[in-house]
């Protein structure tokens, strides 16, 4: 039997699917893994091979030493560098093309964004469109890294969890899609830190800021706050928070 060839539309699916999902969730039972391949129809163990040959091209899995499978990695490498090249375009096409094969459209599989800019036209219309989209793959991408917990309080009520942003959405067009720009956080948390008044240490200890200690005989400031200053924020899956990132934020945005 003459073996079938991966299309690019494949293989720009089977990354999309591994930016989503944690690299020690990579297996043939997994479920995002099987419902993909039920899509392509291609067996599971095809798709989860895919996933480790882009594990193999991530320089973040390359530094720490986990190589993933580098056999059948050369068709996957011009997929991965697309992707580098221009994140927001890559994954807001990926997401048309897995709506495509779901036998959806776009419009439908996001219709809550899509009725969001229906007084927009044109190319204000399109652009926020593909940022809100973008926005919700990265945080998909970023509450699977904490495993759905705030990084803080350990809440795992996922409505009130927040793919937080070290250095803000509109202050790096580079890095908005980088995980390694988002953390887990609550809603409670992710406004603090978003304004602020809390930040994380390059060794990623809690710092509560000099603004909100003002409020230290408050009644809710050590159970909300004080109570985590200093303790040390709740380990990622895979991708930790760039210590340049907290940096940048300690020095711009907190009130120190």
């Amino acid at each position: 039997m003459e073996r079938r060839l991966w299309t690019k539309t494949e293989l720009v699916l089977a990354l999309n699917l591994y930016l989503k999902i944690p690299f020690a969730k990579i297996n043939h039972n997994n479920h995002d893994v099987i419902k993909l391949a039920e899509l392509l129809g291609r067996t599971p163990s095809s798709i989860a091979f895919r996933l480790a040959n882009y594990a193999a091209c991530d320089p973040y899995h390359q530094a720490r030493g986990v190589g993933g499978l580098k056999n059948g990695m050369s068709v996957c490498q011009p997929i991965w560098n697309e992707y580098m090249a221009n994140k927001e375009e890559f994954i807001f096409e990926s997401e048309i093309l897995l709506a495509k094969v779901e036998n959806q459209s776009i419009e439908k599989k996001y219709k809550d964004i899509f009725a969001e800019s229906k007084d927009k036209k044109g190319t204000d219309k399109e652009r926020l469109v593909k940022t809100r989209v973008n926005q919700d793959v990265f945080r998909t991408l970023v509450l699977a890294n904490y495993d759905s917990k705030c990084a803080i309080s350990g809440i795992d009520i996922e409505p009130l969890l927040v793919a937080s942003h070290i250095i803000p959405w509109s202050q790096s067009e580079t890095e908005r899609l980088n995980p390694e720009n988002g953390i887990c956080l609550s809603a409670l948390f992710d406004r603090a830190y978003d304004k602020g008044l809390i930040g994380i240490s390059c060794n990623y200890d809690i710092i509560v800021s000099p603004e909100l200690k003002k409020h230290s005989t408050s009644f809710y400031y050590d159970k909300y706050f004080g109570h985590f200053a200093g303790i040390k924020l709740r380990q990622p899956v895979e991708y930790y928070p760039n210590k340049d990132f907290l940096q940048y934020h300690l020095d711009t945005i907190f009130k120190g």
